[in-house]
């Protein structure tokens, strides 16, 4: 069994505990929305569980990905600092049932497995924290972008020049 494949509901029980650092390189649907595959993803679970008795996971995710500006289409660092709290149901059924009694809006109920790869829920979590229009702060460069919009030319124009 693989380092990252953990029976989630022992990993709680147990008040477990792991950490690490995976690359973007090795989380190809993370990848897929960056400019580049450099960059890496520190991660961090804890397992424990609520006052209630439901099983709980607590994760962080950090680093500092490329991503591609949607206003000036050059690429930039953005940097994913992300935590949430996890708890698992035995099944659909119970999900949803821990849901209605927590009535929060900030924990996830999901549904937990013997047989959990973190490395999922890692990525998940790092896709989360993306924005869904990536863009810097202040683009550096726009001249390109302001040549664009200055050379906008009357359709009227464009066809008075058809017509000598």
């Amino acid at each position: 069994m693989s380092d990252f494949v953990i029976d989630a509901f022992e990993f709680c029980r147990t008040n477990g505990r792991r950490e690490g650092l995976t690359p973007v390189a090795e989380m190809p649907r993370l990848a897929a929305e960056c400019a580049d595959k450099s960059g890496a993803i520190a991660w961090s679970l804890q397992g424990g569980s609520t006052k209630e008795g439901f099983p709980r996971i607590d994760m962080t995710v950090r680093g500092t990905v490329q991503l591609v500006c949607q206003r000036c289409l050059t690429p930039f660092a953005y940097t994913i600092d992300s935590s949430s709290v996890l708890m698992l149901g035995k099944d659909d059924a119970d999900a949803d049932e821990i849901e209605e009694v927590i009535d929060d809006e900030s924990v996830d109920v999901i549904v937990g497995s013997r047989s959990c790869d973190i490395r999922d829920l890692i990525e998940d979590e790092a896709l989360l924290a993306l924005p869904q229009a990536p863009k810097h702060e202040a683009c550096p460069d726009t001249s390109a972008l302001d040549a664009l919009r200055s050379e906008k030319v009357s359709p009227f124009e464009a066809l008075k020049s058809l017509k000598k």
